[in-house]
């Protein structure tokens, strides 16, 4: 009597377990999916973020360089007076240039070879590499916003009204060359400042609307899955983070 018991309970255990364990699995299988097309949009975002921050970093450290070696070559082979004093102050603030770069937030960074170097064989390593993936491009949105802040605007600004400055008043000279001098400067600070990359702010809210439905703000949490397990001795309950 006890053995008919015996299977009695495996038998139903059993039925409960084919019916139970079928839609978590499939639950699974969705949630893994979805995993892999966020992080498939998230490395195809930051790729291009990084191609882009490295074309216009160093694109303009590029031109800035290349202004103060020229200017500087001018100066030492010219013999006018005012050609040299414009090309001095020209290569200083072309110099300034170059180091602004070099300290922009947009400085391009290992961060993204060692993402990319992380495995993602199993769901558990996808999972670490989806939410370190959300942190680079909440990271690169925030640097990108902060190179087109008021304040950079304000210092560039600063740099250009003291180069006209010292070219009307410290070098003697008309008031139309020292805004001429100004007018130049601040027309290719801007031009930099207005060229500089904006992608991952674009991105950051596409995938915000599109996978975390709503505006703004990455908040991943890998998903619990609870699993039903039967034996002849019983049932049991499996749960996986």
């Amino acid at each position: 009597m006890k053995g008919k018991t015996n299977i009695h309970l495996w038998v139903i255990s059993l039925i409960f377990f084919v019916f139970s364990v079928s839609p978590a699995k499939a639950q699974r299988e969705v949630q893994d999916s979805r995993s892999s097309n966020r992080l498939q949009f998230l490395k195809n975002s930051l790729e291009r973020e990084k191609a882009q921050t490295q074309f216009w970093w160093y694109g303009w450290l590029g031109l800035y360089s290349a202004a103060t070696i020229t200017q500087g070559a001018i100066y030492f082979s010219s013999d006018k007076k005012s050609v040299r004093q414009d090309m001095a102050l020209g290569a200083a603030t072309s110099f300034l240039g170059a180091a602004g770069q070099v300290i922009s937030p947009l400085i391009p960074n290992k961060k993204l070879k060692e993402f990319e170097s992380l495995p993602e064989s199993t769901t558990m390593e996808q999972q670490k590499k989806l939410e370190l993936a959300e942190k680079l491009l909440l990271e690169y949105k925030e640097k990108e916003t902060s190179s087109r802040n008021w304040q950079n605007h304000l210092l560039t600004s600063s740099v250009n009204v003291a180069s006209g400055l010292v070219t009307w008043l410290g070098f003697k000279r008309s008031f139309k060359d020292g805004l001429v001098n100004f007018a130049i400067n601040e027309a290719v600070t801007e031009i930099q400042i207005f060229t500089s990359p904006t992608l991952a702010k674009r991105n950051y809210k596409k995938y915000c609307r599109e996978y975390l439905n709503q505006d703004s703000g990455l908040s991943y949490k890998p998903g619990t899955c609870w699993y039903l397990a039967a034996s002849p001795e019983g049932l049991g309950i499996k749960v996986v983070f």
